[in-house]
């Protein structure tokens, strides 16, 4: 039994409800598909902002205390006070600027969903291309006749 005599031999109920399963089945997948890529770019966009929050935390919270600290054993050295602060506050910007720099490699890391995006395009071309079952015609050149019979 060839797969025509088999599609003959089901009612067209069971064809669409097993055509709609499939397609069901492959949205599902679809939505897997999506779901793995951004889990993958959504750890990168958590290392990116921790980087940017520890960039944050330390800029805002140890930079008095470490400013003065630093600056004052700079002074001790023998460099004036307005000197020793200034190298301390030029040392905590750099590293602000490191950490930052570090975050925004992570951030250019993250890409669209590629493999999902290619999969539903392929998916719209297969379905472009499914037509309709052709419906046999009616023979309406004997109904119109009965029909200007009976009116006449």
């Amino acid at each position: 039994m060839s797969a025509a005599d088999d599609g003959a031999n089901r009612g067209l109920g069971q064809l669409v409800a097993q055509a709609t399963t499939e397609l069901s089945a492959l949205v599902h997948d679809e939505i897997a598909l999506a779901k793995a890529e951004l889990r993958q770019d959504a750890r990168r966009l958590g290392i990116g902002g921790g980087a940017i929050a520890a960039a944050g935390v330390l800029a805002l919270f140890s930079l008095p205390v470490l400013s003065f600290a630093a600056a004052y054993g700079i002074h001790n050295l023998g460099l004036g006070l307005a000197w020793s602060f200034l190298i301390t506050g030029g040392a905590y910007l750099v590293i602000a600027a490191v950490l930052g720099l570090l975050a925004v490699a992570k951030f250019k890391k993250i890409s669209k969903p590629e493999r999902t995006i290619a999969s539903a395009k392929e998916t719209a071309a297969v379905l472009g291309t499914v037509k309709p079952h052709p419906r046999p015609v009616a023979d309406t050149s004997q109904t119109d006749a009965s029909v200007t019979r009976s009116t006449v």
